[in-house]
């Protein structure tokens, strides 16, 4: 077994229960604003918005689009749908949401205890994300994450998001880490997982919807987990 020392955490997703944050959040919100009533079904509503914010997600982490862009058109495009034409910027809308999102802090089951053991166990705990600066510091300080965790690596900040080399070796350098002691563990196929093994470090896939991969072109990652405690068993 290799000898980490070092281990990147994805954040949402991985630690940060993202989905049940997102659909809270967004449901406060737009119950404050009026556009709940409006809508058929808020649960239609919200599958429709997480498909169409993943999109442009991609669009984005290929800079392809502006992050302005995106706040906009997520919410333009998911209310276009239902054609429900708000009576505020979609700014506004996407600013409440954030401004909700940011106060919620459901983690996946264990993570603190989880993240304790490893602290204990003498690894540098560090994060790496893909999501927007001012949202994503207020999630890991609200969520008591912040006490675990020696650095945090955003991808706005760095103006390179994941799967980019430019992140991991950011990352990888300001935390005086080897390759070959660094370990990166993420729900996302695409930014955590290929990113990592392009840049040459040992990945884990934390595949907690239990989705099929095609692994024919990059293969297998490094460790495949279903539970965030599984991850004690590597480690």
């Amino acid at each position: 077994m290799r000898q980490y020392k070092h281990l990147f955490f994805d954040l949402d997703n991985t630690l940060y229960d993202f989905n049940t944050n997102a659909y809270i959040a967004m449901k406060e919100a737009f119950k404050e604003i009026g556009l709940f009533e409006m809508l058929p079904s808020f649960d239609d509503f919200f599958l429709q918005y997480e498909v169409i914010n993943e999109e442009l997600w991609s669009l984005y982490r290929e800079k392809n689009i502006s992050k302005d862009n995106l706040r906009i058109e997520r919410f333009r495009r998911s209310l276009d749908l239902f054609k429900i034409t708000p009576e505020i910027p979609y700014t506004e809308i996407d600013d409440l949401y954030l401004k909700i999102m940011s106060t919620q802090t459901n983690l996946f089951p264990e993570t603190k205890e989880i993240l304790e053991e490893l602290k204990k166990r003498n690894y540098k705990l560090h994060i790496i994300t893909n999501g927007f600066r001012e949202v994503q510091k207020d999630k890991i300080n609200n969520t008591g994450l912040s006490q675990f965790i020696t650095n945090v690596f955003i991808s706005e900040e760095i103006k390179s998001p994941k799967p980019s080399k430019e992140i991991f070796e950011w990352s990888i350098k300001s935390s005086n880490a080897k390759k070959k002691e660094s370990l990166m563990i993420g729900d996302s196929w695409e930014s955590d997982i290929i990113g990592a093994k392009k840049f040459g470090i040992d990945q884990v896939f934390f595949n907690s919807e239990k989705i099929v991969i095609d692994y024919q072109e990059y293969k297998e990652p490094t460790y495949t987990i279903y539970k965030l405690n599984e991850l004690l068993n590597i480690l």
